[in-house]
């Protein structure tokens, strides 16, 4: 029998040229319709389940072709500059800005550098709506305007942090709520197919720390175990942003309100140490794991547009029974278009849909991933962590893809890929085009993403100029993550994200005192207003303009330092502005007799400084004398920080870099199982030459500890390089006995005869009370504590552990007792000091990372900051560093001044008196005889950009002469 309508028909039609995508899938939707349904039931009489049957083939191929036409879609490409009309989808009508503001008097950095001048900006429906200069017409300005005057403070856009895990694992930690990283033997170190959307939660409170550090956006990512880790998102930093208040996940996301077909994918991946340690293989087998997964997505790519090309050639010749093949499979799990949830965000990397970051350290992983994107021709976006990245510029820019390097400033050490940090890194790359971004790989307290624009400062003051350190928090990462159409600048059109802050943002504690997130408020304006009232800044935000460190090339250095290690005659030492030692034969600034006035320090070989005051006291002879001239000279007494692992560990990741650990597994009730730090220090390491660019010359260091209420005794340390534990490297053997209070001792038993389980932290108070009471008398290092001569440090951050430890000096008064870490010692610090016991405060910027730490005081803007609330209440205390098995310390031991100076912004504290918190402050807590130390600086050592040109010892002798770090 005839056919009542032939196959002819359907190719003529399809044949026809200019068509609309949609308006051909209608009509050939239609005429498959006919041929398979209409027509046969007209002749056949089909019955229900071929009705279905030809449905559902139907069905298959419409998708196929909709998905074939997706495979040939690149990332939607904006309009940049974006048009003053866009509007920001992330708006609603319902608690949206609804209010027009306008910023007026604001000294400006709008992402793409600072403008001269005043400008005022407007703001509208979470858009800016213009920028103009202060004094030129704005055009329309809505009536019923809110003004905010700046008054001349600056304006930044809000800063962009393309490297967190916040909101994925939420503060305080807890497993539970920890789901960055999807390890387990099913999915092994290759998990593409997952999402970091479905382990986001909407409500972790560090969200709300973060953007009152001014970091409006982050790009959450999963965690680095897995060679690929599964797929991150961009978010804006305010919780329940949508129209309800509520804690829904996608009313975070950035791209909320954007179609999710036009919104962009990223791919977070790892090379080296991580997955080679977490899965035990090597660099070769990780390369190979995931070569062979991209083989298996290029694999199916293949598949795919095999199938497009043959579906565009039966529909294009209207082929009903090509067609008909092309839906039909032998295997029910192969349906019409090849595909495999496993593998989309796979093959949608090798189709270039998705935005790609790699954690990765060093050159020959940067080279094995270069490598691997020129076999698979997919696109590498930027390289996270990237500590090495400084070693090999020029490899990373030939890539030709202008690959974002998104680093850390300072933090390093923590293992063997991060060892050969540069603190000169961002100078380095941007010195060969390199972008650079700063991020925070928010986590823990080390790394809280709230001070994300302390490392932009920092690397400014190590050569990065001015508006590239702020783009590298900006416009860079913006750019990098594919956002720069909307975040990362302050211009028309992009979203209303901004951040108004109390001082240069480059400067010390530079602090927002407004944030701006889609044109809301995120900070509590009256606190906020309470709490910065009390912070000691300049009168005019604009005075402090931060400097770079003043450098010598190799041999001026090698020139200058001859000399003054060498001098002819007396070391003089002009150009002096500010003096903070205390010497008899010194006076300060407030004896000279104008601002602009100096003072001149002199030195004898035989007698150490003999002057240091006005230059008409201070003579000198420039033709038998060795002369310093300096332009804002300060000088300082060295500097003494009480750090957790100075010279007892190098790479906190490799074992035979270390000390080794007191797991307490000997009985710590005998003091002959006590371990001293005096026995195994080594006197020079990485964290060495920071201490010493950063004016440390003395450190105090316990021993290392893991799971136990015993930690040991401390010793005193020199660092300056030139001695020994033979000849005076060790300034005094034993400082104080340490314990530790908290849930990191809650690892071991405290006693050999009663092995038992894991002890308590009420046990672990319980046999410090016993030790403290059965040595009383004795001759023994527990009898020199309990009998008040051996100073006792315990480690605790907990304030119900701080208030057992102040009921413990309260039955033990002649118990010399100091608190390391304190970062709740805020809730008990009238009892502190009633019961007179200070502080080696390591929390002035503590996060409530951890359960313990969940009442930590978070700071300004958001509250008053631990150390003014000490300072309130006449408790003494002194800055340090705590590592807790990590060298945190040593990372930032070069900023130890710049953290007191922190302290001291926010505690209303004078100069002097910051100098003295990590000073005279340790010396009088440890009881250590003063330091005769002394440091002398070229700039000021309380800011940004100053450097160490001379450290002196007590009888003048040059110690370190320009000293230089990586």
């Amino acid at each position: 029998m005839a056919k009542p309508e032939s196959s002819e028909t359907v190719r003529r039609v399809l044949r026809r040229p200019g068509r609309l995508p949609l308006l051909g899938l209608t009509l050939f939707a239609a005429l498959l319709y006919l041929q398979f349904l209409y027509l046969p039931s007209q002749l056949f009489e089909p019955s229900p389940s071929q009705l279905k049957h030809s449905e559902h083939r139907i069905r298959l191929f419409e998708q196929g072709l909709q998905k074939c036409a997706a495979n040939t879609l690149v990332p939607v490409q904006y309009e940049i500059p974006p048009s003053p009309q866009r509007t920001n989808p992330r708006w609603n009508s319902r608690t949206g800005q609804s209010t027009p503001m306008l910023i007026a008097n604001a000294t400006l950095f709008d992402g793409t550098g600072f403008v001269k001048g005043s400008t005022n900006i407007l703001i509208h429906r979470g858009i800016i709506a213009a920028v103009t200069s202060v004094g030129r017409d704005a055009g329309t300005t809505p009536e019923d305007v809110s003004v905010v005057d700046a008054a001349g403070r600056y304006i930044t856009p809000g800063l962009v942090d393309m490297h967190s895990h916040h909101i994925a694992s939420v503060w305080p930690s807890l497993a539970s709520t920890d789901d960055a990283n999807e390890v387990n033997d099913d999915t092994g170190p290759l998990t593409p197919m997952v999402r970091v959307l479905d382990s986001m939660k909407a409500y972790d409170p560090a969200t709300t720390l973060i953007a009152s550090g001014g970091v409006t956006s982050s790009l959450i990512l999963p965690g680095s175990a897995n060679i690929m880790g599964g797929e991150a998102y961009p978010v804006k930093n305010r919780l329940r942003s949508g129209a309800n208040g509520e804690e829904v996940v996608e009313e975070l996301l950035l791209e909320h309100g954007i179609p999710q077909p036009e919104r962009r994918r990223y791919m977070k991946m790892a090379c080296g140490e991580n997955p080679k340690d977490v899965y035990d293989h090597t660099r070769m087998g990780n390369a190979w794991k995931f070569r062979k997964q991209m083989a298996k997505g290029k694999d199916l790519v293949a598949k795919q547009d095999a199938w497009c090309l043959s579906a565009a050639a039966a529909k294009e010749a209207g082929d009903v029974e090509s067609i008909n093949e092309l839906v039909r499979s032998s295997r029910a799990d192969e349906k019409g278009y090849p595909e495999e949830i496993a593998l989309d965000s796979t093959t949608a990397m090798l189709r270039g849909q998705v935005n790609v970051n790699i954690h990765c350290y060093e050159p020959e992983d940067f080279e094995d991933m270069l490598r691997h994107n020129e076999e698979f021709n997919f696109s590498i976006s930027a390289f996270h962590h990237a500590i090495e990245a400084w070693k090999v510029p020029e490899m990373i820019k030939s890539a030709g893809s202008n690959i974002t390097i998104a680093t850390f400033q300072d933090f390093a050490f923590y293992k063997h890929e991060a060892y050969d940090a540069s603190l000169h890194a961002g100078k380095t790359l941007s010195e060969h085009s390199v972008p650079v971004a700063y991020k925070s790989d928010h986590g823990e307290e080390a790394t809280n993403a709230k001070y994300l624009l302390f490392q932009a400062a920092g690397a400014h003051s190590f050569g990065l100029p001015a508006e590239l350190a702020m783009q590298a928090v900006t416009s860079v990462p913006a750019r990098s993550i594919q956002q720069d159409h909307r975040i990362g600048y302050v211009k028309p059109g992009y979203d209303a994200d901004l951040v108004m802050w109390d001082a240069h943002p480059l400067s010390v504690g530079a602090t927002p005192i407004s944030v701006f997130i889609d044109g809301h408020s995120a900070l509590p304006e009256s606190k906020t207003t309470e709490i910065l009232a009390k912070i000691k800044n300049p009168d005019n935000p604009q005075s402090q303009t931060p400097q770079m460190r003043p450098m010598l090339e190799s041999e001026e250095r090698k020139t200058f330092c001859s000399e003054v290690q060498n001098p002819r005659g007396r070391l003089v030492v002009t150009g002096i502005s500010k003096s903070y030692v205390d010497l008899d034969n010194a006076s300060d600034e407030s004896n000279l007799v104008n601002k602009n006035e100096t003072m001149t320090m002199i030195l004898s070989p035989s007698q150490g400084i003999v002057c240091l005051g006005r230059a008409d006291v201070c003579i000198h002879d420039a033709a038998t004398d060795t002369v310093i001239g300096l332009k804002d000279g300060h000088v300082l007494p060295g500097l003494t920080a009480v750090t957790t692992d100075m010279g007892l560990i190098e790479i906190a990741a490799e074992d035979s870099t270390s000390d080794g650990d007191f797991t307490g597994s000997k009985d710590i009730l005998d003091p002959s199982n006590i371990v001293y730090a005096k026995y195994g220090v080594h006197l020079e390491g990485k964290g060495f030459q920071r201490a010493r660019i950063g004016g440390v010359t003395r450190a105090i260091t316990s021993p290392l500890s893991a799971s136990s209420l015993l930690r040991g005794v401390s010793t005193g340390i020199k660092t300056t390089g030139n001695k020994t534990v033979l000849d005076g490297g060790i300034f005094q053997d034993d400082v104080a006995l340490h314990f530790v209070v908290g849930q990191s001792a809650k690892g071991a038993s405290t006693s050999k005869s009663d092995p038992g389980p894991r002890t308590t932290v009420s046990g672990a108070i319980a046999t410090l009370r016993r030790i403290l009471f059965e040595n009383r008398g004795k001759d023994s290092i527990y009898g020199a504590a309990a009998d008040g001569s051996l100073p006792v440090v315990v480690h605790a951050v907990n304030k119900y552990d701080i208030m057992q430890l102040i009921k413990l000096k309260q039955d033990y008064s002649k118990v010399k007792l100091a608190i390391m870490g304190g970062h709740e010692a805020h809730a008990v610090a009238a009892e502190l000091a009633g019961a007179d016991i200070p502080l080696i405060f390591t929390g002035h910027r503590g996060a409530p990372d951890a359960w313990e730490k969940k009442d930590v005081l978070p700071g300004p803007p958001l509250s008053r900051s631990g150390a003014s609330v000490l300072v309130e209440n006449n408790v003494s205390f002194a800055i340090g560093f705590s590592g807790e098995g990590a060298p945190i310390g040593q990372s930032f031991i070069h900023n130890l001044l710049l953290e007191a100076a922190w302290a001291a912004k926010y505690a209303g504290l004078s100069d002097r008196q910051a100098v003295g918190l990590v000073s005279r402050n340790v010396e009088d807590i440890l009881g250590l005889e003063r330091s005769s130390d002394i440091v002398v600086y070229e700039g000021n050592p309380l800011e940004f950009g100053a450097s160490v040109v001379l450290a002196l010892d007590g009888r003048g002798n040059v110690d370190e002469c320009w000293p230089e770090a990586t």
